[in-house]
């Protein structure tokens, strides 16, 4: 009996995502672990690899869909022995997850509630076959899902379908807050060229709202002199291949780790409920790819040597620019380091990402007049600015972390090498 291939859930919070690409086409033969298709999720390009052994027998969802929920049989796989015939009783993905094999249990579909809908029925019939963002854009419009005829697998109402509706409707615009903000004026047609918001970019869009919006910020700057740091960083390059060389942010990211070990009131994050105290010190490193800021995660970053956190954030920078990153390469995060020194940008602010409580923002190094012991001199110099949620993390903690960080920044014999 041909079996299908369900979309798993690739991460905790995984509901949908987009197939950017079938790996496999019908007819070639694929062995578990084979990758048979990319899909992105809101941080990036995950492989998606066979369970089970067989023919690609039909692909159900094609290339380029977007909005697939987790548990949507997305191709039919040709079991050993099975020839194309098998499909017969595959009339489509659609009726298919209408009608199981025999002897074969069909995973239940997501059900979502749609809240308070302008033309809602009866409690009981608002539950609805739906994917999030067609709940989410239905209730904008004010359009009831119990009235609008899915197309996605086993009748579930897609964002496309929502989007027909609203076409063959006259809706009259959703009624706005006061404190909405005014649609934003266009420059002339034929000024400027549109380029479309992938998943990635929107979500980023949305949670960077969210935390400048709803966190209450707050900003410590400290200077660090880098002449002893720069010395023993070429020391330790002096013997290596160009490869293993260290850079100024391998040192900068485990200096933190161990003044999160020393302040460990730092590494903590906010929830409505609760203070989270990490019990581990993991550093997330933002690193800048084409689909937008992506924060790999150096765990247990207290625990490794400069070498180990070096050869770690290149690999995983690496994955990042390619969208090959897996779930658990960039989730779990405490703290964040975000460096664009190498840009020659001196010092900026950086947006927390929650849950965590900050982030610390690092300038670029250059030399710079200060004074030593009353005299005039010149000096390597670094700007750091951490970013605080006040409501987890207080001022007096914030500048006991920075304090922390100089010492070790300017004494990296002592802790670092």
């Amino acid at each position: 009996m041909p079996k299908e291939i369900l979309l798993p859930s690739l991460a905790a919070d995984f509901e949908s995502g987009l197939i950017e690409q079938w790996h496999k086409k019908v007819g070639d033969k694929i062995d578990v672990g084979d990758v048979i298709a990319d899909v992105s999720t809101d941080k990036a390009v995950v492989e998606l690899e066979a369970e089970d052994e067989g023919t690609l027998g039909r692909i159900l969802v094609p290339a380029g869909t977007d909005d697939v929920a987790v548990g949507t049989p997305i191709a039919i796989l040709l079991l050993d022995g099975e020839t194309a015939t098998a499909l017969e009783g595959f009339a489509s993905g659609k009726e298919n997850s209408e009608a199981p094999a025999s002897g074969e249990a069909q995973p239940e579909m997501v059900r979502y509630e749609q809240s308070q809908p302008a033309e809602a029925g009866p409690a009981d019939q608002d539950r609805v076959l739906a994917s999030p963002v067609a709940v989410r854009i239905a209730n904008q419009l004010g359009i009831s899902l119990d009235t609008i005829e899915g197309s996605g697998p086993g009748g579930r109402v897609v964002l496309g379908d929502v989007e027909a509706a609203a076409g063959d409707k006259d809706l009259a615009p959703p009624p706005q807050p006061a404190s909405a903000k005014r649609a934003v004026e266009l420059p002339p047609p034929g000024t400027y060229t549109e380029e479309s918001i992938d998943k990635v970019r929107r979500v980023i869009a949305q949670r960077l709202g969210q935390a400048k919006r709803d966190i209450p910020h707050f900003y410590l700057t400290i200077d660090c002199e880098l002449d002893s740091l720069l010395n023993a960083r070429q020391r330790l390059n002096e013997s290596s291949a160009e490869a293993e060389k260290l850079s100024i942010n391998d040192f900068i990211i485990q200096a933190c780790a161990i003044a999160l070990r020393d302040v460990p009131g730092a590494n903590a994050g906010w929830t409505d409920s609760a203070i989270l105290k990490f019990n581990e010190i993991n550093i997330a490193v933002a690193v800048a790819t084409e689909r937008g800021l992506i924060t790999p995660v150096i765990r247990e970053a207290d625990r490794k040597d400069l070498r180990t956190i070096s050869s770690e954030i290149k690999a995983l920078a690496e994955r990042a620019q390619q969208g090959k990153l897996k779930p658990d390469e960039y989730k779990g995060g405490g703290f964040t380091v975000s460096n664009l020194g190498m840009y020659g940008i001196r010092e900026f602010a950086a947006i927390i990402n929650p849950p965590q409580s900050c982030i610390l923002a690092v300038g670029a190094a250059e030399r710079r007049a200060v004074v030593k012991d009353d005299e005039l001199v010149v000096a390597t110099m670094m700007t750091c600015t951490l970013s605080v949620d006040h409501r987890a993390v207080d001022g007096a903690l914030g500048a006991e972390f920075l304090k922390a960080l100089k010492s070790i920044i300017e004494e990296p014999d002592e802790r670092l090498v």
